[in-house]
């Protein structure tokens, strides 16, 4: 037999299977991994889970307790809340996709051409964004619906556009220093082109934690959107969200608190699980923090 010892290569983990590894190591992400699923599962199924029709009036008697017949109780016009819950899950998880993903794909660009162009477009860039982040969200959401109107798209209109800038300021410093990195110097010197060190090397690198702030910022733009529809100038009636809930349950709190529970407690229940799981993921996908552990 030979001296040398045959070595057996074991293939590298997935990222699916390193995210499942890292969450259940976690506890706090594990909370956070179930919730998200619970979310997005409700948001999904609602229409196969909700017994009423969400805008249907006087399916039960007005501003009803919980019971066996409405889970979570009827607002002051006899709408089933626990169907009309699940429907604002639907609106926050689509304001919440829509506008992020149009702020990410944006915000990816314009990064990449600040932090790889030329230098007076990174001034003019850096210049828009500072213009777009100087205004409040919801005064800049509230004169954006002011011009347009109230609806849905203009909800994550300006999502998207208050988003954009983040993102961009993200990518464009990981570019600048993927830049003058010595792997990319090299890469340059073999003769390797923009595309190649473009979808090699610097968006891999970009993407990752773009990817964990974005899941961060998910009850942030929930929130955005109850907090506009809570004004009136977000989602328009009948439509469900959980603002419009939250407004019709403050305007008869004095009858009965469980529309307010009702359009508040899933907000809590977002913003704590997509929380857990970003800070999850950033523990897992930061090598400085493994290096820590």
């Amino acid at each position: 037999m030979s001296q040398a010892q045959a070595t057996v290569s074991l293939p590298e983990p997935t990222v699916i299977s390193r995210i499942l590894r890292g969450l259940a190591g976690n506890r706090t992400g594990t909370i956070g991994f179930v919730l998200v699923v619970l979310i997005l599962a409700a948001a999904i199924f609602a229409p196969w889970i909700s017994q009423y029709d969400p805008a249907a009036i006087m399916t039960g008697p007005r501003m009803a307790p919980p019971s066996s017949d409405h889970w979570l109780g009827t607002d002051n016009l006899g709408r089933d809340l626990f169907s009309r819950v699940l429907a604002g899950g639907r609106v926050a998880m689509l304001v919440a996709g829509a506008s992020l993903g149009a702020a990410l794909s944006l915000g990816l660009v314009l990064g990449l051409v600040a932090g790889l162009g030329p230098r007076w477009l990174d001034n003019l860039l850096l210049l828009l964004f500072d213009a777009l982040r100087s205004f409040p969200t919801i005064v800049f959401g509230l004169a954006v619906v002011t011009l347009v109107g109230p609806s849905l798209f203009t909800v994550i209109l300006v999502v998207a556009i208050t988003s954009v800038p983040i993102y961009a300021r993200i990518i464009r410093t990981q570019a600048q220093s993927l830049r003058n990195a010595e792997f990319v110097m090299a890469e340059r010197a073999m003769g390797a082109g923009l595309p190649r060190i473009l979808f090699v090397h610097v968006l891999p690198n970009v993407l990752g934690p773009l990817l964990i702030l974005a899941s961060m910022d998910v009850p942030l733009v929930i929130a955005t959107e109850a907090g506009l529809s809570f004004l009136g100038m977000g989602v328009r009636p009948p439509t469900s969200s959980w603002g419009v809930i939250l407004n019709d349950g403050y305007n008869f709190i004095r009858n009965s608190p469980w529309p307010v529970i009702a359009g508040s407690v899933p907000i809590v229940l977002v913003t704590l699980g997509f929380t857990f799981l970003g800070e999850a993921l950033r523990d897992i996908f930061d090598p400085r923090l493994q290096k820590a552990n």
